[in-house]
């Protein structure tokens, strides 16, 4: 669900954001204000870096976050009439997104667009969203400056002001690595990892936005739809932790539903996972991926990993992530992935053959696993998500020696978009 300044301004809770809201907004006369930015027309395709685009989405972002509407008059900083801005066609539409990444150190990303109107009051809506890695910098030749909202204007900060959004910075990601050490600490607790390897994955959003908590419905449904999702980033050829666990049935925890481990006895105890999110919008993953069972008969040794067992776990938590997010409306979180092995043995992660045998030949024995972290926005395109997915189980396998990934294959990017 969208709560963005116009719904704040009418007085309305959140939902989608529509043509008729940005109406009533009109004829309300709203203010601009800190969040808040009327404009009556598009900049030009043509140059857009260098307009006021990213100096008022750099603003935004340096102010809290924010919504730019193209396609409304106002005098004396009020709404008066709407304006038609013309078709927004997607080309123009990347155009904004790429300005502010390439226009604003550091980048801006995230921006969401909504086309509202019919043809002769069409309007665009730039969503830019809070963050947490201000400030954001403007560069115009050799001069930069960081704009910042001042309720219905954008000014420059002083030095002062640009120290105290470095010193936020700085204290945020700080936060942000206690929040990751918190969840894998606790993940990773009372795990066997002296007898078989455990990978352990926690993702946290960067900034948490506290809605009402998920019920039991709500909860299973995100497993039921990430098994789904997990499925398209990597089939069935390996072993998928969101397979051993009760989907339809997450029990409370502190203040988390946990999808407990349904793997039990000798003959699938191997397969053991633990899943849980969090009512913070956090969540977790843990799998036994060391000793799993062999095709033919027999197990691997506890400190064996197959490269498609990483694989598997790393399609189900990124599933896991973008659904959550999607029904918590967050978008970008902090990963991390480790696996835990505290045997005498190295570790060794086994790929495939040309053959399909199981392969050790290009393994480099670990003595310990360094966890491999990444930021991802979850709401992005779906296709750059799974080219995250890809890259992220990439890092992942090639720290043991394994050059590809050979399950999550997402389609090509087309470059010339």
């Amino acid at each position: 669900m969208t709560f963005t300044a116009l719904h704040r301004s009418l007085g309305v809770g959140p939902g989608p954001l529509t043509d008729e809201i940005l109406d009533a907004a009109v004829a309300a006369g709203v203010i601009e204000a800190n969040d808040l930015d009327w404009k009556s027309e598009l900049p030009p395709a043509r140059g857009l870096p260098q307009t006021d685009f990213p100096k008022d989405v750099a603003a935004m972002a340096n102010s809290g976050g924010g919504v730019i509407v193209f396609g409304v008059r106002e005098e004396q900083k009020a709404a008066t009439a709407r304006a038609d801005v013309g078709e927004l066609d997607e080309a123009y539409e990347r155009s904004l997104r790429s300005a502010a990444i390439t226009a604003i150190s550091p980048p801006v990303f995230g921006l969401v667009i909504h086309r509202l109107g019919s043809e002769g009051k069409r309007a665009v809506v730039v969503e830019v969203p809070a963050s947490i890695d201000g400030p954001h910098l403007i560069y115009r030749n050799e001069y930069f400056g960081a704009p910042v909202r001042n309720d219905s204007d954008t000014v420059w900060m002083k030095e002062r002001q640009i120290e105290a959004m470095y010193r936020a910075r700085f204290d945020e990601r700080r936060h942000a690595t206690e929040a990751l050490d918190a969840l894998f600490a606790e993940a990773s607790a009372g795990r066997d990892a002296g007898k078989r390897a455990w990978l352990i994955a926690v993702a946290h959003p960067r900034i948490p936005r506290l809605r009402e908590r998920l019920n039991r419905d709500q909860a299973r449904d995100v497993l039921t739809k990430t098994e789904r999702l997990a499925l398209t980033y990597a089939g069935r050829g390996g072993i998928h932790p969101l397979e051993s666990v009760d989907q339809l049935n997450p029990r409370p925890g502190l203040r988390r539903w946990v999808a407990v481990n349904t793997a039990t006895g000798d003959r699938s105890i191997w397969k053991e996972s633990w899943i849980s999110i969090h009512h913070d919008s956090s969540v977790t993953l843990a799998a036994a991926v060391g000793g799993h069972r062999m095709s033919s008969d027999g197990y691997f040794e506890g400190w064996q990993v197959e490269s498609s067992a990483i694989e598997c776990a790393i399609a189900d938590l990124m599933a896991l992530i973008r659904i959550t997010a999607e029904a918590t409306d967050n978008d970008e979180y902090d990963v991390r992935l480790g696996i835990d092995w505290s045997g005498e043995q190295p570790l060794v992660i086994l790929t495939k053959d040309n053959m399909g045998f199981t392969y050790d030949g290009v393994s480099t024995p670990l003595h310990r696993y360094t966890p491999v972290e990444t930021t991802v926005n979850a709401v992005e395109p779906a296709l750059d998500f799974y080219w995250h997915v890809h890259d992220f189980a990439e890092d992942c396998v090639n720290q043991g020696g394994v050059s590809n990934v050979r399950m999550i294959q997402p389609p090509a990017r087309d470059e010339s978009a």
